[in-house]
C-alpha cells in the first residue's frame, strides 16, 4: 500500500541489497544526463515519506531519491546497527554502489546530522549540502523543549526505553499515532495534507509485525545525543566540509531550538543561513513550495 501511495506522489519504490535490503523511492527527474541528483535523508523515526511533497517540486530539475535508513520507513533492521555511525556508512555504500555519481545531500534531523557527518568524511560524493532542521547540539542560553528532554532521558535508561515507546502506542490507532508525531514535529499539523497521513497510516500497518524496530529506534535516538554530547567532534566535522551548506531552521522548531542553528550558522559564517517563521521541525512538509524554491534558488546561484 505504502508503494501504490508513493506513485501519487509520482515515486516508485525500490530496493537495494546493502548486505540487507535497503527501500528508496525513485521520484525520477529530467532526461538530461547532466541534471543535478538530490538524495533526501529523513530523520529519527521517519521515512522517505517526510519527502513526498517536496520531491514533485523538485523534479524538473533533478533526479530526487529518498532512502529509507536502516531501522527505518521500509529498511528494516534484520540485525543491522542503527546508529547515526551505522547509518552514515549505509548512506556512503547506497551514494556510491547505487547513485553511484556526486549528489546534492539533503538531510532532516538525525538525517541531517548523519548528512554532516558523511559530507565531512567524504567530500568526493557530495556536491552540495542542504541541512533542513538538522540536529544540533544545544547552546548555551537556549531553552530546550521540557517534552523533548524529558522523553529523550527516558529513552536512554535501559528498560525504560522500550516501556515508554510500548506506551505510546497503546490503544491508539494509527491514525491517532500519526498525529501524536504532526504535533510535535510541526508547529500546526493541520497543514499536513490527508493523503499524507493516511500513507503514514498504511507505513505503519506495514511495520506493525517487523521484529527488533524499537531497539533500532532507541539505537538510534541514543547515538543522537551522544554525537551532540561530543560537541567537540561534531563541530569540527562541520568545519571540515568543503561543499557550499544551506542550512534551514523552523522557528517555532519544539526538537532542534532555532537558537542551535543560529549558534551553527554563527561558527560557519560561509553557508547561507534561512529561518522559517511560523514553522516547525519538518518544513518540508509545513511549507513544501518555500523549501523548493530557496532550495532551488540556491543551487541555480551556485
Amino acid at each position: 500500500m505504502t508503494a501504490m501511495s508513493v506513485a501519487n506522489w509520482g515515486g516508485t519504490s525500490r530496493y537495494a541489497d546493502l548486505d540487507g535490503p535497503v527501500h528508496y523511492v525513485d521520484f525520477g527527474g529530467p532526461d538530461d544526463r547532466d541534471a543535478p541528483t538530490v538524495v533526501l535523508v529523513h530523520g529519527l523515526g521517519g521515512s522517505h515519506l517526510n519527502w513526498c511533497l517536496l520531491a514533485p517540486r523538485l523534479v524538473e530539475h533533478a533526479h530526487v531519491v529518498a532512502v529509507d535508513l536502516a531501522g527505518f520507513g521500509l529498511t528494516h533492521p534484520e540485525g543491522r546497527r542503527t546508529t547515526v555511525a551505522a547509518n552514515a556508512r549505509l548512506l556512503d555504500r547506497f551514494l556510491r554502489e547505487v547513485v553511484g555519481k556526486p549528489v546534492v545531500l539533503v538531510g532532516n534531523s538525525m538525517g541531517g546530522m548523519i548528512s554532516i557527518l558523511h559530507t565531512a568524511a567524504n567530500p568526493d560524493t557530495v556536491t552540495a549540502l542542504a541541512l533542513v532542521d538538522p540536529a544540533l547540539p544545544l547552546v548555551f542560553g537556549v531553552r530546550p523543549d521540557p517534552l523533548v528532554v524529558s522523553t529523550f532521558f527516558l529513552y536512554a535508561l535501559p528498560g525504560l526505553g522500550e516501556r515508554v515507546l510500548a506506551r505510546a502506542r497503546s490503544g491508539q490507532t494509527p491514525r491517532q499515532q500519526v498525529k501524536q508525531v504532526m504535533n510535535l514535529v510541526c508547529a500546526d499539523s493541520k497543514v499536513v495534507p490527508e493523503e499524507l497521513v493516511l500513507a503514514s497510516m498504511s507505513l505503519i500497518e506495514q511495520r506493525a509485525e517487523v521484529p527488533g524496530l524499537d531497539e533500532a529506534f532507541l539505537a538510534a535516538a541514543k547515538s543522537i545525543v551522544l554525537v551532540n554530547a561530543r560537541r567537540g567532534g561534531y563541530w569540527r566535522a562541520m568545519r571540515n566540509i568543503r561543499v557550499p551548506v544551506f542550512l534551514m531552521s523552523g522557528d517555532k522548531d519544539r526538537l532542534v531550538p532555532v537558537g542551535s542553528a543560529r549558534a551553527t550558522a554563527a561558527r560557519n559564517p560561509s553557508w547561507r543561513f534561512d529561518v522559517f517563521e511560523g514553522v516547525g521541525h519538518v518544513p518540508q512538509i509545513e511549507v513544501p513550495d518555500v523549501v523548493a524554491d530557496r532550495l532551488l534558488d540556491w543551487l541555480g546561484s551556485r
